[in-house]
This record gives structure tokens, sequence and C-alpha cells, in this order.
């Protein structure tokens, strides 16, 4: 397999909302640390607590909550 199968080929910022989903990511940069409410790929809601700032965390979402999220510049990479 190539580097490209694994590596981000573009990236546009999240609005964290309780209401509306975003297209299937292969990994979430954190440009605050902090608290990430997430529905992931398969369904399961989770938060992930005490992210750390400046990380791509390779994690497949497919909706970024507001609520119970304080993690800031987010950016979903695809």
């Amino acid at each position: 397999m190539s580097a490209n199968s694994f590596s981000g080929q573009s990236a546009v910022s999240i609005t964290p909302s309780d209401a509306s989903g975003v297209a299937l990511t292969r990994g979430v940069y954190i440009g605050g640390a902090g608290n990430l409410r997430v529905d992931m790929a398969d369904g399961t809601t989770v938060t992930f607590s005490g992210l750390a700032a400046g990380v791509v965390h390779p994690l497949a979402v497919k909706r970024v909550y507001a609520t119970s999220t304080t993690a800031t510049g987010i950016i979903g990479v695809y």
C-alpha cells in the first residue's frame, strides 16, 4: 500500500453541532486541548477526555457534538 492510503488528502474546519454531522473523517486535528464528544463511524457516541492540542488524532467520526466538547480549533482530516 502507498503511504497515501493512510494520510489525509484534505481537511476542513469542524463546528461542533448537536444537530448535524460531518463527512466521515480519517482523523481529527485538535488545535486547543480539551474534551471531544463524537459519534464514531460505527455509531457509538463517546467522549474523549483531555485530548492533546496540536495532534491529528486517528478517529473516524461522523459527528462532533457541541455538548460536552471543550476542545477548540477542530479540523476534520479526510
